[in-house]
């Protein structure tokens, strides 16, 4: 069992920052790679970024190149997604989940690649 819990998002004007953290905790070691989706109410659940947990190496939705980074800290077993330069586009509920299939990007773009997620936080970008 794997439990993630979110938390950092808010309201933030369009242009500003906000970071968002993902702790997981359970059987967390063996997990191949962590991603961040989000979702838009009446809309599908999207892919915005993830990390493979032993390499750091890191993949991107385009909408989000150059704006968004996603790190990871192993000593607190915490997974980051800072944002900047928020535009209205990006509000949504930012979900994080974390994965134990080795796999490539295009697959761990797929939210059905993930075994295990958290509950959700909010971003809301005013415009």
């Amino acid at each position: 069992q794997v439990q993630l819990v979110e938390s950092g998002g808010g309201l933030v004007q369009a242009g500003g920052s906000l970071r968002l953290s993902c702790a997981a905790s359970g059987r967390t070691f063996s997990s191949d790679a962590m991603g961040w989706f989000r979702q838009a109410p009446g809309k599908e659940r999207e892919f915005v970024a993830a990390i493979k947990w032993s390499t750091r190496s890191t993949y991107y939705t385009d909408s989000v190149k150059g704006r968004f980074t996603i790190s990871r800290d192993n000593a607190k077993n915490t997974v980051y997604l800072q944002m900047n330069s928020l535009k209205a586009e990006d509000t949504a509920v930012y979900y994080c989940a974390v994965t134990f299939k080795i796999a490539t990007w295009i697959i761990l773009t797929n939210p059905t690649s993930y075994d295990y997620w958290g509950q959700g936080t909010q971003v809301t970008v005013s415009s």
